[in-house]
């Protein structure tokens, strides 16, 4: 079975922003995601307003990430709050058991049992490893298995290369510039 944070992982990760890629592009591939992911039924279908929900919750949640990277707290974006108000919920008890029930049907309940996959993960401690690649251009959502929780992207091998590499050449040419600049007396003004 997929943990809340798995899901939540998966679904942020149905735009992978390094290809501009959309898996969620209209209402009927938004129907098929959920249904895959077992969120609604066969009969369901998503309408345009659920596929506007469905973008504002699955970016707030990469901005929440963003926000949470380093441990710390975070207020939900105004485009998280905006879809979590569209995604009414009630708390049920089952078996002694509360959770997080959507209070609508469809799509939207599909959405909702996303939404309340939020403080699920927080319950099971998932949520802070649930993180999104510090590069920029990738912003992959991965789990952190690492002991201390302290890994900052997708792969080190590719992501975590790019951002050393560019530091590492931004640095080369401050200190380059620099010696130059003490090696000819450059003071960086005409005629001194």
């Amino acid at each position: 079975m997929t943990s809340p944070a798995e899901l939540l992982r998966d679904f942020v990760n149905t735009y992978d922003v390094e290809e501009d890629a959309d898996e969620l592009s209209s209402p009927a591939e938004l129907s098929v995601w959920l249904r895959e992911q077992g969120l609604i039924d066969a009969a369901d279908s998503a309408m345009e307003g659920d596929l506007l929900v469905a973008t504002r919750l699955r970016e707030g949640l990469r901005q929440a990430l963003i926000a949470g990277h380093d441990g710390v707290p975070y207020d939900a974006s105004e485009e998280l709050a905006s879809a979590l108000r569209a995604l009414p919920m009630r708390v049920t008890l089952i078996g002694g058991t509360p959770s997080l029930e959507p209070a609508v049907t469809g799509a939207q309940a599909g959405l909702a049992r996303i939404a309340a996959l939020i403080p699920a993960a927080h319950a099971d401690g998932t949520w802070p490893r649930l993180k999104v690649c510090a590069e920029s251009t990738c912003q992959w959502a991965f789990l952190d298995s690492s002991k201390n929780r302290s890994r900052s992207w997708c792969s080190m091998r590719v992501c975590g290369n790019r951002s050393k590499t560019r530091t590492y050449r931004a640095r080369r040419r401050a200190d380059d510039s620099s010696e130059h600049a003490d090696q000819y007396g450059d003071t960086g003004k005409e005629g001194s």
